[in-house]
């Protein structure tokens, strides 16, 4: 990620929090560095009361771990199962609001707290744009270790290239919960409606990359300004 890109993502989550959250809100706080640029300054504007009565529910232990630095105060899904507004960054964004998301390694909880929220604002910069999934990013499918060559083998029957995340250590990469990550190149999805559902009919496939349908607004930091993307309505 270059410092220019970087500068654009914090434009982009400055924005959406000066324009789009409000006193008395429950949040899904996100992951990755956008969204981190998104929950520092919202810890601002709770500390020079700017805002107040925030509550925030983190997709990611990470998450939580900075909002709790920051000053921002948190809850759980169990005690706020329906949130008014998530905000989160993207891998990828297709001119439809669909993405890919959880290069980050936090898909699924982002996909939880995505499907609980009566909005999804994803920030981003010009970069994640694309003409159609899969042009940039392999697809993250969080699976479970038992029977890892199976899944490998089954995502290379729906045409993809599976590879096992590692750390820096060479270890696997273990999500919150536990699983491994296989990131999975299909190349452009034309269909990911469909690949969806194939991935979510096999055992042991805990959840994938895709958020289709999920996204309300997207907020693009570009070098002239604040661009928005709206969700079209159905």
């Amino acid at each position: 990620m270059t410092q220019a890109n970087d500068h654009l993502k914090k434009q982009a989550a400055i924005y959406t929090i000066d324009h789009y959250i409000q006193p008395g809100m429950v949040l899904g706080l996100g992951v990755g560095s956008t969204a981190f640029h998104a929950i520092r300054y919202l810890g601002q504007k709770l500390q020079s009361g700017e805002l107040t009565d925030i509550v925030g529910v983190p997709a990611a232990e990470r998450s939580a771990s900075l909002a709790r630095e920051v000053g921002v105060p948190l809850s759980t899904l169990d005690e706020h199962p329906r949130l008014e507004l998530t905000f989160d960054g993207a891998d990828e964004v297709d001119p439809h609001l669909n993405l890919i998301k959880g290069g980050g390694g936090a898909l699924l909880r982002e996909k939880v707290i995505a499907q609980a929220s009566d909005s999804e604002i994803i920030m981003v910069d010009p970069s994640k744009l694309v003409p159609m999934l899969g042009t940039t990013w392999a697809v993250p499918v969080e699976v479970i270790d038992f029977g890892i060559n199976v899944h490998q083998a089954f995502l290379k029957s729906l045409g993809g290239d599976p590879v096992l995340r590692l750390t820096d250590d060479g270890t696997p990469y273990r999500t919150d919960h536990g699983n491994v990550i296989l990131d999975t190149n299909f190349g452009q999805i034309e269909n990911p409606g469909q690949l969806a559902a194939q991935m979510k009919s096999q055992a042991g496939i805990v959840e994938h990359g895709m958020f289709l349908g999920l996204t309300t607004r997207v907020v693009i930091g570009e070098p002239d300004g604040i661009r928005e993307l709206e969700k079209e309505s159905s």
